[in-house]
């Protein structure tokens, strides 16, 4: 007996959390300075919102996990876990009234983000925020209890970010403000009810882990209050739980549901010359479809087949084999489709192509049309100044070695005087060629005289 205390006192000194404690002024000093969303904190809090709607939006979980780490979302929860704990209600007010700006903000951020977007389609990390169940829970209690436990020990490390990470309280934040730009009311509340039970068992796991750690309350409640507080955590805990719950056992039971369809296809379906490709329950209607290729199954093996349902837990369901013509009909269908999507990315793929032909073919026909318009509107210019000059052509030109699909870097020009015995110097030449130069932003200019 005596050997068994003293291993359970060398346990004990493993996990107790004595002397490691800071004080509870700097563990109020750390929630404070965490609840605040004035200034900084709400700039970071919108910027990690925007990052996180982003990383949703182009299903980029890196970007989601880098918003989560340097989201602020953390502080007011923990407060009102550590105001409750101690019986501060100054600080529970205090925290609760920045969580709910924090909330609102966020909401408000996400939506924007969303309706502006150009792309609103719903990806998998946008979806896997609409189902919570039990298991989000467990998340949620044992990273509030991460949480304070580290805020406060004396070298409580910086793990505040992964216990942000584990929670995930900014994604299904995001995906509800989705649900507003959306107007969609099973997105909105699907995500945000994923938030609350985050919220909840954050705050509760902070709330024992206060109590358990022994902090010093501010005020002691009467037994009557004291009890009132109890009720009103217990009954929040569980009205949270409740839906988790429901949507657990949903889930488990279609798992469950779906691997014995799966073990009674493999186990009693497995005849000679004969190919099951799909099997589908309709469990409203209590049907099991199953295709089968190949050999056709005679109606008295399916019958027997039916008998063993209830075996596999599908009592009351009926067998339906879609065999023959039909599954025939099936493939081809399936062949079809396939072979249309092939179709389809081949014609996307050509029509890519010629769309960047005909976007080529057109820089280059602007950069010839735009020199008759140019020699339209230097013609009268230059003839004010040389009134011998007859007529002016501008042209694109290509030079040896140069790129030729840029024609509009080379030009030129041909002027035609009046009178065949009138010419023009050298310098009238050059000056010109510089004005052509340079209303026509070209890198050079050959000008032709006749």
């Amino acid at each position: 007996m005596e050997k068994r205390s003293n291993i359970w006192g060398e346990v004990q000194k493993y996990f107790s959390v004595k002397g490691f404690l800071t004080s509870k002024s700097d563990v109020e000093k750390r929630i404070n300075d965490g609840i605040s969303f004035i200034g900084p904190n709400l700039w970071v809090l919108v910027f990690a919102i925007l990052i996180a709607s982003l990383g949703l939006n182009i299903n980029s979980t890196a970007v989601i996990i880098g918003a989560m780490l340097i989201s602020p979302l953390m502080g007011p929860i923990i407060g009102m876990g550590y105001a409750v704990g101690t019986n501060d209600f100054e600080l529970f007010k205090k925290s609760l009234k920045n969580y709910i700006v924090a909330t609102l903000i966020s909401l408000a951020t996400a939506a924007v983000y969303f309706a502006v977007t150009p792309y609103r389609g719903a990806q998998s990390e946008l979806l896997a925020r609409t189902s919570p169940t039990i298991y989000d829970v467990l998340i949620a209690l044992c990273g509030g209890a991460a949480g304070i436990v580290a805020l406060g020990a004396k070298d409580r490390g910086n793990i505040l970010p992964g216990v942000a990470i584990a929670t995930a309280l900014m994604p299904p934040l995001c995906t509800a403000g989705f649900g507003i730009a959306s107007l969609s009311l099973k997105y909105f509340l699907g995500a945000f009810y994923l938030y609350f039970i985050n919220t909840v068992f954050i705050a509760l796991a902070t709330f024992i882990g206060v109590r358990a750690m022994k902090f010093r309350r501010k005020a002691d409640l009467e037994d009557k209050a004291s009890r009132n507080v109890r009720r009103y955590i217990i009954a929040i805990v569980i009205i949270t739980m409740v839906p988790a719950v429901i949507m657990t056992v949903n889930i488990i039971s279609e798992s469950i549901f779906d691997s014995s369809l799966r073990r009674f296809v493999s186990h009693e379906m497995n005849f000679s010359g004969t190919q099951i490709i799909s099997q589908k329950a309709d469990r409203s209607n209590k049907v099991l479809t199953v295709a089968a290729v190949g050999k056709e199954i005679p109606q008295k093996d399916i019958n027997d087949l039916n008998l063993k349902l209830p075996a596999y837990g599908m009592a009351g369901y009926t067998l339906n084999v879609i065999q023959g013509n039909l599954s025939d009909s099936i493939i081809n269908l399936n062949n079809t489709l396939s072979s249309i999507t092939a179709t389809k990315d081949e014609l996307t793929s050509t029509l890519s192509h010629q769309n960047a032909e005909i976007n080529e073919l057109k820089g280059k026909l602007s950069g010839f049309t735009k020199y008759e318009t140019l020699t339209k509107q230097i013609i009268g210019e230059i003839q004010s100044f040389y009134p011998g000059i007859k007529s002016l052509s501008i042209f694109p030109s290509i030079e040896s070695g140069s790129d030729t699909n840029d024609i509009s870097r080379y030009v030129s020009a041909q002027i035609v005087m009046s009178d065949n015995s009138a010419t023009l110097s050298a310098e009238d030449l050059a000056k010109i060629n510089n004005y052509i130069k340079s209303r026509a932003e070209a890198d050079s200019v050959v000008v032709v005289l006749r």
